[in-house]
């Protein structure tokens, strides 16, 4: 029964997308429908075989020694604290970002990461025959996040139609960055952050598709390619990049700290007008329905639209911390389906970061693009969620 209740999630999801799009008449059904036999394969393989498993374990191997690296450098700064049997969040999973960002920076500097997310993005064009340079976009979001993505490739971007432009920012709220991933595994399971990875750059690709179809011409249909004057000397790259992470760090320690007392003192207020009201209450009655597509029992339905809640009013960081205290205590399935739905910085404060950059990288005009349809980025970053974790979870029982 919850398998077909998955199953028609999926379609309602799809449906009310559609139903969204303001061009209903101008969706090619044939890339969307070649994209998502592509996710069933690549969920499929992930998951359902072992070479899919033997993967996904030597990737989080990878992860895991690159946290191990950086972990010595904290070790350096804070012999004290990484001595400790537990140790603090700030520590485990922020200050890792410093090195993984440095190091995802120098594959770049090389060109090693350069010439996979160009090879990748040629097969997702291919089999989509969608445009090239929206499909390059969804693999460089998910090695180098939302806002770094757009940096590379703001010169193009500069010369594009507004309609157009607005797909990337629609693709920009379903992002994931390398940078960040180690600081997941520390708290949901690693094969489903690996395999929510993929899920989220094709079904950006294909919600885009449907809220914002656009034509391109053959003329158009070009990739950016920075001029090697942009290049720095590798020691100014890498410097770079740390402080870049520990700016990162920053960003992330304050809004886990800010959301959090604010959920906090909401919770107070809400308490003095109704017994026991919270705002998670609140969130898990609204997420409620769409948790229950996703195959899940009442009972976990009702505890995953909660998560989904923290993570749409606050961020991914403060639902995964709390998803890590129940893993013990849930189903497979519905683990599986709260850490892909978890897995992207799809929520209200992305907005503000794509809008920022679109400010920061353009003139007012092209930003305004942004404000103009912010329901659209929401709706997106929602949807690419919940297909993500609808998907997986046909796979996870």
């Amino acid at each position: 029964m919850y398998f077909l209740i998955n199953i028609l999630g999926i379609f309602i999801v799809m449906s009310v997308i559609y139903f969204c799009s303001p061009r209903k008449k101008s969706v090619k059904w044939r890339p969307i429908l070649s994209l998502f036999i592509v996710e069933l394969l690549v969920t499929w393989f992930m998951l359902g075989t072992k070479i899919g498993g033997w993967a996904i374990n030597l990737i989080a191997s990878f992860f895991s020694w690159l946290i191990a690296c950086a972990s010595d450098g904290i070790a350096f700064a804070f012999p004290s604290v990484m001595g400790n049997e537990t140790v603090d969040f700030f520590f485990s999973a922020l200050l890792p970002i410093i090195f993984v960002v440095t190091f995802f920076d120098i594959l770049a500097y090389f060109g090693i990461l350069t010439w996979m997310i160009d090879k990748i993005g040629w097969v997702i064009s291919k089999v989509s025959r969608l445009p090239k340079l929206e499909s390059f976009f969804s693999i460089q979001m998910m090695f180098l996040g939302n806002t770094e993505a757009l940096a590379v490739i703001r010169g193009q971007l500069a010369v594009l139609k507004d309609n157009r432009l607005l797909t990337f920012g629609i693709m920009s709220m379903s992002s994931i960055s390398g940078s960040i991933l180690g600081s997941y595994l520390t708290m949901v399971p690693a094969t489903y952050v690996f395999t929510a990875i993929p899920l989220n750059c094709l079904n950006a690709l294909i919600l885009a598709s449907i809220l914002n179809p656009v034509e391109v011409t053959k003329d158009e249909d070009i990739i950016y390619v920075p001029p090697k004057e942009e290049k720095k000397d590798f020691f100014s790259t890498i410097s770079n990049s740390m402080m870049v992470g520990m700016n990162m760090v920053i960003v992330i320690l304050a809004m886990v700290i800010g959301y959090v007392a604010l959920t906090s003192c909401l919770n107070g207020i809400l308490g003095l007008i109704v017994d026991g009201l919270t705002i998670q209450k609140i969130f898990s009655y609204i997420f409620s329905p769409f948790a229950f597509l996703l195959g899940l029992a009442p009972g976990d339905a009702m505890y995953v639209a909660q998560l989904m809640g923290m993570k749409l009013a606050t961020n991914e960081f403060v639902a995964m911390m709390d998803l890590k205290t129940q893993l013990d205590a849930i189903s497979p399935h519905t683990a599986a389906v709260a850490t892909t739905f978890l897995t992207s910085f799809a929520n209200f404060s992305t907005i503000g970061m794509i809008y920022g950059t679109y400010n920061s990288l353009f003139n007012g005009e092209k930003s305004a693009i942004i404000g103009r349809n912010v329901w659209k980025l929401l709706v997106s970053g929602i949807a690419v969620s919940l297909l993500s974790a609808g998907i997986v979870g046909l796979f996870v029982w």
